[in-house]
């Protein structure tokens, strides 16, 4: 059985609510163990981050997916801590050819979340990792388009996230995304899968319309949830 490790930071709870996404699409395959490991300031001593039991977790997993909220153009400063006691199985290259991949999260639409998706790229790429890109085309950029579109942010480094300053984890408005999350998560553990066991795999090529009807079911389950919501009022 392949392991599936999502490690992340998340402050407020609307990281968190993307990395529970990935997962539950990674547990959507047969055979793979995920988990999930959330990265606290708790864990830090003297501006050191440690926490044994997470990182004897990262060290037996097949593939790991990095995730933190982007503030003030970077990833946060816990999840840099975390990175940088990546150090010691730096040195013994413990997650060499391990499978990798990275989300993150802002308020702002764009709020430079490239920067911290490339920060965690690079970091794995120090790591001898193999990273995975989302492997969705950008929604919402035609005029049929929309905010709950797959991939609405047009990201392919990596998942990206995005609520308003206002809204709870999980809100309507990041349906989208996270639907986004959930499919990464899939990918994630199918390619970890033929990586790790050789299973069998068959590339999932879509063209411009097809991609387009995965995101209006995408687009019809938001406006659900929204009438739900104001049934419920």
């Amino acid at each position: 059985m392949a392991t599936v490790t999502v490690v992340y930071h998340s402050p407020n709870g609307h990281t968190r609510t993307l990395a529970e996404s990935i997962a539950r699409g990674a547990k959507s395959l047969p055979d793979i163990d995920v988990r999930l490991a959330e990265i606290t300031g708790h864990q830090l001593h003297e501006g050191r981050w440690s926490d044994a039991a997470i990182m004897e977790l990262l060290k037996k997993s097949d593939a790991i997916v990095f995730g933190a909220p982007t503030y003030m153009g970077s990833v946060s400063a816990v999840f840099k801590a975390f990175l940088e006691a990546g150090f010691h199985p730096f040195l013994g290259q413990e997650w060499k050819d391990k499978l990798a991949g990275g989300f993150t999260h802002s308020a702002s639409q764009n709020g430079d979340k490239l920067f911290s998706l490339q920060q965690l790229a690079v970091f794995a790429a120090q790591m001898n990792m193999q990273w995975i890109s989302v492997g969705d085309a950008a929604g919402n950029n035609w005029t049929g388009g929309s905010v709950y579109d797959v991939n609405r942010l047009g990201s392919w480094l990596g998942v990206m996230g995005q609520t308003n300053v206002d809204e709870e984890p999980g809100a309507v408005s990041a349906h989208g995304d996270l639907v986004t999350a959930e499919r990464y998560g899939a990918r994630v553990a199918e390619l970890t899968a033929r990586w790790i066991h050789g299973r069998d795999y068959t590339v999932q090529r879509h063209t411009l319309e097809e991609f387009r009807e995965i995101s209006a079911r995408s687009v019809a389950d938001a406006k659900a949830r929204t009438e739900q919501a104001a049934g419920a009022a």
